[in-house]
């Protein structure tokens, strides 16, 4: 019992637990283990009162598991949103792959629903995006975009991928009427900061250049970025 405590604390990279949610925290794990789903109330309890247990690894097991389940759950019954949320697990999974495939599928057996085939092409679109695939990702954005001008996540899609393109202006320009139809400026920062922190050096520069010359108190932040070397 001891070694399997300890097996599963290597694996899910887990160091000193308190002794008041040691119990809780190793029976979510032994749940995930064997491939059980947590429910929502467990993924709560995890990333705010076990927080420190919310590594990575946990994370990433815990999306595999929902992406398992609702790739499971689209097949079954045929319902293109289950592929919708299943691709966005995948993504939070680190297996853009799986994402791109289960949205290929759905999409050539999807009615041409213009809410749907723009969750699905922006969801595509994404995991695109983590692959590197940067020409299709704005394909599948802008096709996205079309179909539902009025629905921020396109935009936010294309505002990425313009920036990661080097394309600052039109980023910008992208994540500025995402704002204007919804989205949150936090959550675009967000967007931001995971670009800075998987640029190349010479992009990365620009960019805080360039944000820092948009608005110098809101990306006040990029000084961390703009800080590390460039080469």
């Amino acid at each position: 019992r001891r070694q399997e405590a300890k097996d599963l604390r290597t694996r899910y990279s887990l160091g000193f637990v308190d002794s008041d949610i040691y119990p809780q925290v190793m029976g979510l794990l032994r749940q995930m283990d064997i491939g059980q789903r947590l429910s929502a109330e467990d993924v709560v309890w995890l990333s705010t009162q076990g927080e420190e247990c919310w590594t990575p690894e946990v994370r990433i097991a815990h999306h595999r598991l929902e992406a398992m389940a609702l790739t499971c759950d689209w097949r079954r019954t045929g319902d293109p949103w289950a592929a919708v949320t299943a691709s966005g697990h995948w993504r939070k999974a680190d297996d853009a792959k799986e994402a791109v495939t289960v949205t290929e599928a759905a999409l050539a057996a999807t009615p041409q629903a213009p809410k749907l085939c723009s969750a699905l092409k922006t969801t595509r679109g994404g995991a695109m995006r983590d692959l590197g695939r940067l020409s299709e990702a704005r394909g599948l954005g802008q096709e996205a975009q079309l179909l539902t001008p009025k629905d921020f996540r396109p935009c936010t899609l294309l505002g990425a991928v313009h920036m990661e393109l080097g394309e600052f202006s039109t980023g910008q320009e992208w994540y500025k009427k995402a704002e204007k139809l919804g989205a949150k400026s936090h959550s675009i920062d967000q967007d931001l900061r995971g670009i800075l922190a998987r640029a190349v050096p010479d992009l990365r520069a620009k960019l805080c250049a360039y944000l820092l010359s948009q608005d110098e108190y809101r990306f006040a932040w990029v000084h961390e970025f703009a800080r590390r070397p460039t080469k």
